[in-house]
């Protein structure tokens, strides 16, 4: 039974959709600030908030909200610690595209996903992804991304 399908964790659930909303209020605040003036103690704030709701995410078992923050909280982290300007400002509208949509995430967890919201996730995370990916060189970020159907994940899982 996934978590949402059971009622009794429908209070922890829904104690984590108001926490984690507040935190989006948070992460839009870090984010003006940002379009203001862009500072890297202010990337790695919003990762640091935004891995707050990654945590509690993925403890309780929403895969998708947990791998979406994730994804932020990666690229921000990373972002910190550049000085291109034309990345930064990329970076910047995605965070807050990111945002906005984990916070769609957040107010639709009860609600059923239709099929083109569905898709336009799976093309946005597609773009973190990417954008992710233009970071390689830099190698300090808390966590790397690994999904369970990836290769490296088997060779990791099968080397244990």
């Amino acid at each position: 039974m996934h978590i949402l399908d059971d009622p009794e964790m429908k209070e922890i659930v829904l104690n984590f959709k108001n926490e984690s909303l507040e935190l989006i209020g948070e992460l839009e605040e870090i984010l003006e600030d940002l379009d203001e003036e862009m500072k890297a103690s202010e990337l790695e704030r919003f990762g640091q908030v935004i891995d707050r709701i990654m945590g509690a995410a993925k403890s309780i078992g929403l895969k998708d909200i947990g791998t979406y923050t994730e994804l932020g909280k990666i690229i921000s982290y990373k972002a910190s610690q550049t000085d291109n300007d034309q990345l930064l400002n990329v970076v910047l509208a995605t965070l807050f595209d990111a945002t906005d949509i984990i916070k769609k995430m957040l107010m639709n967890i009860y609600s059923p996903e239709n099929e083109s919201d569905k898709v336009k996730v799976e093309a946005f995370t597609k773009r973190l992804n990417w954008l992710s990916a233009k970071f390689n060189d830099i190698e300090r970020c808390s966590i790397a991304i690994t999904q369970p159907n990836d290769e490296t994940f088997k060779t990791k899982k099968a080397n244990k």
